[in-house]
């Protein structure tokens, strides 16, 4: 005969999960907060090549490097540590810190 243990037959209560909405209104303002200067820096005469350069590497790593290394360090988390981190909760985070380190790069410079 199997015995189960009452903790087994418990229900699992489903995961919290930020609100899709949240997630890709933040995506669309990384965005354009990481492509906001570059119009500005357009019309005062800049070189665009230069220009295409430098926007190309910032928006890639606010939009793209910080919030997928949010993602692979919860990956990391729940692997080792054992933890439950959804990949939605770890990737808002993730462009909610973009967000804030734009708005103060641009704080600092303007």
């Amino acid at each position: 005969m199997s015995q189960q243990s009452t903790s087994t037959n418990q229900p699992t209560t489903p995961p919290s999960l930020v609100p899709l909405g949240l997630t890709i209104s933040l995506a669309i303002f990384a965005l354009i907060l990481a492509c906001a200067g570059y119009g500005f820096r357009l019309l005062a005469g800049h070189d665009v090549g230069s220009v295409l350069r430098h926007a190309l590497v910032v928006v890639s790593f606010f939009v793209i490097v910080v919030p997928c290394a949010f993602v692979g360090g919860a990956k990391l988390m729940n692997t080792f540590k054992h933890t439950n981190i959804q990949t939605r909760n770890a990737l808002t985070l993730g462009l909610l810190i973009s967000c804030v380190a734009i708005l103060t790069i641009m704080g600092r410079y303007s």
